[in-house]
């Protein structure tokens, strides 16, 4: 599921070193089912030719000074009326013309027409960005409701670091979904999700822990960014990026990850635990790493703190409460007693032993379960379409 599937988007690319990038972002914006068609000034193709866009997006590139052939001769209308326009590079000399409606080319022309959303890109020198002139641009461009992702702090073409870099084309993407997302049924709400594994140390160097690598988890948190919602998101150890456009809390033990979740649980409208918590911790870990002797090793454990019975105990009213189960054997059965033993509004059961389910994969076949006893099961699915169809339910809860 894409909200960029079947979008007509227009991809104006300016004059600046990060055009590169733009070509990327070219490629990921068709790879998603958008149509796109590029709009190129003439200082942007003596960084990248047309022929590049062209190839990328499937589609005719429109330059400074052609209009499309189509159109005869009303290029910046017909290109107006697209889903979205975005601006990647967008210079600061494009943010000065767009701030004062100056049309002196095909890009700047198409921008003073469109009523669709307009994302703009910044990328220039730390200085530059850094002007009160450019910020003050910036600050009319947003009141005139105009969007920005980026810039980046780092390494510039300049060979100087601050902020100025072109944001990353993935989140230039992420951005634009947001913008074009059609449910935002968490419009104004936040919500707070759990992901990973939690470890709890036997050692100095040795651990405790399972395989979750915290896929599911950061695919809600990034579906519930789309449909509108505040997001925290407390994760334990995994290799996956932040999530764009959410709040990260890295925590690594099940005590920690109880701590985030109460401290952050009394201003969210939705919990969803989709970590992989360890049920159980050594009792006297050993401070330095032990070395290996012969025979059995007797290792003495104590049960970890319960997340979610706490987060539903500490509710209060309108607050929904979201459970997982991952079992091997009688889902349904352990899910039902999970589900009201812990007092949850909902629960996700998924069989971990499963091709097609549970850790690492990019799948997942669960069954939703409702305190109200309906149990939904859902074929295969992405996980971020899990974590869709899973929210559409909360929101509803949500809303009741």
């Amino acid at each position: 599921m894409s909200a960029l599937e079947n979008r007509t988007i227009v991809l104006g690319v300016t004059g600046g070193i990060a055009a590169y990038k733009a070509a990327d972002l070219t490629s990921k914006l068709a790879q998603a089912g958008a149509k796109v068609r590029c709009v190129l000034t003439a200082q942007a193709t003596e960084f990248v030719g047309p022929t590049t866009f062209q190839a990328l997006s499937g589609n005719p590139v429109y330059t400074a000074t052609v209009a499309p052939p189509e159109t005869y001769g009303m290029g910046h209308l017909a290109l107006a009326r697209a889903d979205l326009l975005i601006v990647a590079p967008a210079t600061a000399n494009l943010l000065a013309k767009a701030a004062h409606g100056l049309a002196d080319d095909l890009l700047s022309t198409t921008l003073t027409a469109v009523t669709c959303p307009v994302l703009l890109a910044p990328a220039m020198n730390a200085a530059m960005w850094a002007n009160t002139l450019v910020q003050r641009n910036v600050a009319t461009l947003r009141a005139a409701g105009y969007h920005f992702v980026g810039p980046a702090t780092g390494w510039l073409a300049c060979r100087e670091e601050g902020a100025g870099r072109m944001a990353e084309p993935a989140a230039i993407l992420d951005a634009a979904e947001v913008l074009l997302w059609p449910q935002r049924d968490l419009l104004g709400r936040r919500v707070l999700v759990t992901a990973g594994p939690t470890r709890e140390a036997l050692d100095a160097v040795r651990f405790l822990s399972n395989p979750s690598t915290g896929k599911q988890g950061y695919a809600i948190a990034t579906a519930a960014r789309l449909r509108g919602a505040a997001v925290v998101l407390v994760s334990g150890p995994t290799h996956l990026p932040d999530p764009p456009g959410v709040t990260v809390e890295r925590v690594t033990t099940a005590a920690a990850m109880q701590a985030a979740v109460l401290a952050q649980w009394p201003t969210c409208d939705l919990f969803v635990g989709a970590a992989a918590v360890g049920d159980y911790a050594p009792l006297d870990p050993a401070a330095d790493k032990p070395a290996k002797v012969a025979g059995e090793l007797t290792v003495r454990l104590a049960a970890t703190p319960d997340i979610i019975a706490g987060v539903a105990r500490a509710r209060r009213p309108g607050q929904v409460v979201v459970g997982f189960a991952a079992e091997t054997h009688d889902l349904l059965a352990h899910a039902r007693a999970k589900l009201a033993r812990k007092g949850l509004d909902l629960l996700v059961a998924n069989d971990v032993s499963a091709p097609d389910a549970g850790f690492a994969g990019d799948s997942n076949r669960v069954t939703i379960l409702s305190a109200n006893g309906a149990a939904e099961e859902l074929p295969a699915l992405s996980k971020r379409d899990v974590g869709h169809e899973l929210l559409a339910r909360a929101a509803r809860l949500l809303g009741r």
